[in-house]
């Protein structure tokens, strides 16, 4: 292990070993040249002086590497040639404006659970933020200051103990801010709005390195574009966001599963149950969420999916049952309910730490599609489809085919021109991950299965144009299905890049501007050759 501390380099060679990294002026301290072989410990002899004392630098044949590292879907994955893993939020603009000096692409981090194809474009420096996991409530019990490292579960255990809540994703591994800065689906939108929706105010290192604060009143154009596009304009070191008292001591829960013959009557109750689309309606806030997917369940079988559904509800059983006897009425193979705390109810409905979505090391190849009602005929050849091809492939048995229904009162009756997310009126969200062990030969076949299913969906609503949650984005899809078909938005987003990132630094996370220097273009480059972009980057 590759400790910083290891290397007390005085600040004459340090500045010595910098000279000697720009040969030549760097326009605003951004190098179009890299340097030939730069090695993990030499990042840390000249970095590390610079940084906090707990900081590390971690090269590939270091024992923590690979746990910095690793994945949950390692199917499009960015190649790490070290880590610097920062203690302190002041050390982040240190690495960015090092990395910049030395033309070192940087990709910031916590929990590694990006699925886009671009992310493979990366070749370089990876800046994990798992150890700046504060999480600090303001005296007046109104907001809580967070860590760019953390995730869902430690916020929301520790903002239940005291009393509180908060928005965050819907699985329990999950960092904060990667789902946010793409506007944030969640449990607690009914009541609050997308996560992005209780940002205060965020800090925020730039791509010269320049560290900002971000919020309505310090620049307000950059916090529109931090709300749904936040990957494209820096790392967020740290922010702070909204709580709200946590009301209810218990949630119910109740899941199904179901046998396919039902399939057709599950999906008429719930386009009854959010009321054809319209949220408005039956679709109350204190049934936060309800998510369907096709599965396999060996035990009952290991060719045919079953369809399971599982329910959530900020209250008791008994005022949650009036909106579940249409389901109840459905003949289930199994049922299971029961109360149980806010922060444990991912583990009983499917996206706990120890669910599938907290699996680590499967491909997961996958495509996503946003819509307003289940086409109960498209719903029913997707199903088709999906026992077709795992008996052609049973390697894809793990395959799971996702419908999330979120309660929406608090998205809509936000401005959707307020922030950067374009899909207020999405209230339904679908995916397909095929999911296998690693293995080449079967990497076409999941991708065709994949898109056919993304395509039967956007089908089956003929009156929709495309949307992507960014977020679940496979990563070809076009700009305007991730950031809204409304010309004025992306015009916005572009002259912002223009203004904060002028050099398209961070352009790895679905980018508003694509990536002019893929990984299929060019070798790494720590191989000591020139690279036709800058140094590229991006937010958590």
């Amino acid at each position: 292990m590759t400790r910083l501390h290891r290397f007390a380099v005085s600040s004459a060679l340090l500045l010595q070993s910098l000279a000697c990294a720009s040969p030549e002026p760097c326009l605003n301290g951004l190098c179009h040249f890299t340097r030939n072989k730069l090695a993990s410990r030499t990042v840390a002899s000249e970095l590390g002086p610079q940084l906090s004392a707990n900081s590390n630098v971690y090269g590939p044949d270091d024992t923590q590497f690979g746990n910095c590292t690793s994945r949950y879907d390692p199917f499009f994955t960015p190649k790490i040639q070290m880590v610097v893993q920062p203690d302190s939020e002041d050390d982040i603009p240190k690495i960015v404006q090092y990395a910049n000096a030395n033309g070192i692409p940087f990709l910031a981090m916590a929990r590694r659970h990006g699925m886009t194809s671009t992310l493979s474009d990366f070749d370089g420096m990876q800046i994990d933020m798992s150890l700046l996991d504060k999480i600090e409530i303001q005296p007046d019990g109104k907001s809580v200051v967070l860590g760019g490292g953390v995730f869902a579960k430690n916020i929301m255990e520790k903002l239940w103990s005291a009393g509180y809540v908060t928005s965050s994703g819907s699985t329990s591994c999950v960092g904060l801010l990667g789902p946010a800065l793409g506007g944030g689906r969640g449990r607690l939108e009914g009541y609050y709005g997308v996560v992005s929706d209780s940002f205060l105010k965020l800090n925020v290192v730039l791509a010269n390195g320049t560290a900002i604060t971000v919020s309505e009143t310090e620049h307000p154009d950059l916090f529109w574009a931090m709300k749904g596009a936040g990957h494209n304009f820096g790392v967020v070191t740290s922010l702070e966001m909204k709580i709200y008292p946590r009301g209810v001591d218990t949630w119910y829960y109740k899941t199904y599963i179901w046998s396919q013959d039902k399939l057709e009557r599950v999906f008429e109750a719930s386009n009854n149950f959010h009321n054809d689309g319209n949220h408005a309606g039956h679709h109350l806030k204190e049934m936060a969420f309800n998510m369907g997917s096709y599965t396999i369940i060996p035990s009952i079988s290991e060719t045919e999916g079953v369809i399971f559904w599982s329910f959530v509800y900020r209250g008791s059983k008994e005022e949650a049952q009036p909106y579940l006897d249409a389901f109840d009425a459905i003949e289930a193979v199994s049922t299971e309910d029961g109360n149980v705390p806010y922060p444990d109810i991912p583990g009983v409905s499917g996206t706990g730490m120890n669910s599938a979505l907290c699996d680590y090391g499967l491909n997961h190849v996958h495509y996503p599609a946003g819509l307003k009602v289940w086409n109960v005929t498209t719903q029913r050849q997707i199903y088709d489809l999906y026992n077709e091809k795992i008996r052609q492939y049973p390697e894809f048995q793990r395959t799971t085919v996702s419908m999330e229904d979120y309660s929406h009162e608090g998205v809509n009756a936000i401005d959707p021109d307020t922030s950067a997310y374009p899909w207020r009126d999405r209230g339904l969200l679908s995916f397909i991950a095929v999911t296998y062990d690693p293995n080449p030969s079967l990497d076409e076949a999941a991708i065709a299965w994949a898109k056919e299913t993304r395509d039967l969906w956007n089908a089956g609503a003929p009156d929709l144009l495309p949307s992507t949650y960014v977020n679940y984005a496979h990563g070809d899809e076009s700009t305007e299905s991730m950031y809204g078909y409304e010309p004025w938005r992306l015009e916005k987003l572009r002259g912002l890049k223009a203004q904060y990132d002028p050099d398209n630094l961070f352009s790895y996370y679905n980018p508003i501007i694509p990536n002019q220097n893929p990984k299929s273009t060019h070798e790494s480059n720590f191989q000591g050759r020139q690279i036709g972009a800058k140094s590229r980057g991006r937010g958590q």
